[in-house]
């Protein structure tokens, strides 16, 4: 079985599409990365020039236990819960510079919009009262000025890409809900995608590492954070065009404390794995290529921050 179709639809959008939202935060319990965000063959770096638009969904419902402790924009808070849903529009552009015969360059941008409510016990002036918040708007926009793509062989390729998270959500300090987290991140990842074109095994691993600016209105500086996302699945013919199922996991840690004024729990630091299955599609329409993909992870070790489920859903079209 002859496995090309999927090679051309491989150099799918660099995964920047994070929808952000305050509680998910360093300062909140994680940080502006999401996991699973860039995890698969849809992720890579194209190989040729292309225009890409990409539709991304995340829903996200999770909590902490009632004696876990949280800081939330300036505030004390515990037992938080929060649901989030996210929208976001990719437009990855690979244009016709050619940097040698196995190089690949390509720059993309995310547009965020987030929904999401939030409830917890904070506690001010030695008070402890249940507050609830929502917000809806603009989320922290992502920009990669630099996406690399280095092609090994036809099965396998390397990519690099930076990200950078820039603070134009909404934010306010003493605020429960915030679309954005007012600060800056930037984010080196290395990607490792392999998809035989004959076999239709993917094995794919992305490592990424986000170092955060201080928050001015705070005062509170999140640690920096490493990430691991993997996905291993089998692709296979199916009416028409390709289907992929297999699993998706994923690995979060703040190796270093937070720090700043702010910090009142001191070096705060957060973590998190994960697990769930992934599906996609890539077939071709009105001569455009499409692929989708659908995955649910489960948080299953996590120490310092909300615990819940992750829905990811992603369609693109390369032109």
């Amino acid at each position: 079985m002859q496995f090309h179709q999927p090679k051309k639809i491989a150099a799918a959008v660099s995964a920047g599409v994070l929808l952000q939202a305050s509680l998910q935060a360093e300062e909140g319990g994680s940080g502006h990365y999401l996991p699973g965000a860039m995890s698969s063959f849809v992720d890579s770096v194209p190989t040729n020039q292309t225009f890409v638009a990409r539709y991304n969904f995340i829903h996200y419902d999770g909590d902490i236990s009632a004696s876990g402790f949280i800081p939330v924009a300036g505030l004390v808070t515990a037992g938080a819960e929060a649901t989030l849903a996210g929208q976001g529009l990719t437009l990855l552009w690979r244009p016709p510079v050619e940097l040698g015969e196995r190089w690949s360059y390509a720059l993309s941008a995310t547009l965020p919009f987030v929904s999401l409510d939030v409830s917890a016990d904070v506690t001010e002036g030695g008070i402890t009262v249940r507050r609830a918040g929502s917000d809806a708007g603009l989320g922290d926009m992502v920009l990669m000025p630099l996406m690399l793509n280095y092609n090994i062989s036809s099965d396998f390729n390397v990519n690099f890409r930076t990200a950078i998270y820039a603070p134009t959500g909404d934010y306010e300090a003493g605020r429960l809900a915030n679309t954005g987290k007012n600060f800056w991140t930037v984010e080196p990842t290395l990607g490792l995608v392999y998809l035989g074109m004959k076999n239709g095994i993917e094995a794919s691993l992305y490592l990424g590492a986000d170092v955060n600016t201080e928050n001015p209105d705070t005062h509170y500086r999140s640690g920096s954070v490493f990430h691991l996302d993997g996905t291993l699945a089998q692709h296979f013919p199916l009416a028409g065009g390709l289907a992929g199922v297999g699993a998706n996991g994923f690995w979060y840690d703040q190796f270093t404390g937070d720090s700043g004024s702010g910090a009142y729990f001191g070096a705060f630091k957060g973590r998190t794995t994960g697990v769930g299955p992934v599906v996609s599609y890539v077939f071709k329409l009105a001569k455009v290529d499409w692929v989708a993909e659908a995955k649910w992870l489960k948080e299953i070790d996590t120490k310092d921050r909300l615990q819940g489920d992750i829905v990811w859903f992603k369609l693109e079209a390369k032109f």
